[in-house]
């Protein structure tokens, strides 16, 4: 009896361990669907907003504010993660979100609503980054593959959800309610985080030092440089006085940033994350991989519906398919790079991807609806193979003390590619349409016209050609993330034993 006392509790403390983890997983998922909802379920609801709120002309900021704060954000939470655990950073994080989602229902002006989304993502930096330090935490390399695949398969249907609820909410109920649903769903996941993740106590967290000054700097340079990204040729032209003065001040600021973090005992930026090869590839490979994400989700549903000719809804399908590719393909990526590595997986990936994108411009015109389709299913398929070989790989290369810091350098990377791309590729498309139409329009005035029923064919096939250029430049960011790999990559991440 005395010698199976033991296995048996054993048994019984491993199947307490298993349903602990196992509700932590279901509040990251919690998690990472507030995070995901919230960038896509405002669109379809922004025509109620202004007609109850007004402020038409500076909307756009509330898709602008939230994306900066969640990006400026991002190095600060790694770090603190790092310095004081995940959960209460993920606790903390939460509850800003859910805050600021109620003053969203509850705003009362635009101005008030944008200040409100920009609380909102000062929390929803920390979902994103802690939710996935910690699955890397939760699960040895081996198992990591099935929480990535969960959470990726979260991000891909809040991804198609998201435009569908919010369109469903402000057209039957009130547009105040796409903040409100927030509210429950978050509070599930505050309540099982705080039940059942439990950390173990570091000695050094007793006795951490908070960057503050270099948190300031970080916090401060981002939000100069990405706000005249994304307002630049927008609010203004890219020559201005405001654009120049921007640029100018960002640029100082991260002459400020190196000097701070330089000194600092704890910097929020190591340079660590820089001078390690792994770690510097994949953070470029990323940025690649946000730039070139800007042509299909930003520029094809404008080609569905200008080009060729197809409803909303449909149009949104088009594109909605390479985020049900996108998880299967991660989860099936394990096969592939247990067997040739995480580099050379992550490199079959990408250049798949650059031939799918290239091939986007040889399409005919007009063209049948499956034809982008098609290409959208294959690019999923393609990028998953990239992704998440690349995720799981950094994290497998640092300790728990550097997990954080390592996932959040990766996570502001690609966001930032994503703003980048954002501004560089309108400015391509904007470009190419005045040279298709004598000097005259933009995206925007021009669909705007095609909606009305009042352009010419040449007009169509001037988006058609705006379109292709905005593809083919996708497909040199590609390109340039599979050179960083091959490159600055090693052939073998150096994992270190679980």
């Amino acid at each position: 009896m005395g010698s199976t006392t033991p296995a048996v509790r054993g048994g019984a403390g491993r199947r307490q361990d298993t349903r602990r983890r196992g509700a932590v997983v279901a509040a990251l998922m919690l998690a990472m669907a507030l995070a995901a909802l919230d960038s896509t379920v405002v669109s379809t609801a922004v025509p109620q907003i202004v007609g109850d709120l007004g402020g038409f002309s500076v909307f756009s900021w509330l898709f602008s504010g939230y994306l900066l704060a969640v990006t400026v954000t991002l190095p600060v939470y790694g770090k603190l993660s790092d310095t004081f655990g995940r959960k209460p950073v993920l606790v903390v994080g939460a509850a800003v979100f859910l805050l600021g989602s109620l003053l969203c229902a509850l705003a009362w002006n635009m101005g008030a609503l944008i200040a409100f989304r920009i609380v909102q993502g000062l929390g929803g930096g920390a979902l994103q980054g802690t939710v996935q330090t910690l699955a890397a935490d939760l699960y040895p390399l081996a198992e990591r593959p099935k929480i990535q695949s969960k959470l990726s398969t979260v991000w891909a249907v809040s991804a198609v959800a998201g435009p569908g609820l919010g369109g469903v909410l402000a057209a039957y109920a009130d547009w105040r309610w796409i903040f409100l649903v927030n509210l429950p769903i978050g509070a599930a996941a505050l309540w099982l985080i705080v039940r059942h993740l439990h950390e173990p106590e570091r000695e050094e967290t007793r006795h951490a030092r908070v960057d503050w000054a270099g948190a300031l700097a970080v916090f401060a340079c981002g939000g100069v440089l990405l706000t005249a990204l994304v307002q630049g040729g927008v609010a203004w032209p890219w020559l201005s006085a405001p654009s120049l003065a921007l640029f100018g001040t960002g640029l100082a600021l991260v002459a400020v940033v190196v000097r701070v973090e330089r000194r600092a005992a704890a910097p929020i930026i190591p340079g660590w994350v820089w001078r390690r090869r792994t770690i510097a590839a994949v953070n470029l490979a990323l940025g690649a991989l946000g730039l070139l994400m800007v042509a299909p989700s930003v520029f094809l549903p404008t080609y569905a519906q200008s080009v060729l000719g197809l409803a909303p809804v449909a149009a949104g399908f088009v594109l909605s398919v390479w985020t049900l590719s996108w998880p299967v393909s991660a989860a099936l990526s394990q096969h592939v790079y247990r067997r040739i590595g995480f580099r050379d997986t992550a490199l079959l990936g990408i250049g798949l991807a650059t031939l799918i994108l290239f091939a986007f411009p040889f399409l005919p015109y007009p063209g049948s609806w499956w034809q982008p389709t098609l290409l959208m299913l294959l690019l999923g398929g393609a990028l998953g193979l990239f992704q998440l070989p690349l995720i799981v790989g950094v994290q497998s290369t640092v300790g728990w003390s550097e997990r954080g810091t390592t996932t959040a350098s990766v996570l502001f990377c690609r966001q930032t590619g994503q703003t980048l791309g954002a501004s560089l590729f309108g400015a391509v498309a904007n470009g190419v349409l005045a040279a298709r139409l004598g000097g005259a329009g933009d995206l925007d005035s021009v669909t705007r016209a095609l909606d009305d029923g009042t352009a010419p064919e040449a007009t169509r096939r001037a988006i058609a050609g705006a379109v292709h250029a905005v593809y083919l430049g996708a497909a040199g960011a590609a390109a340039l993330a599979f050179v960083v790999l091959l490159v600055v990559a090693p052939r073998r991440f150096p994992v270190l034993k679980d």
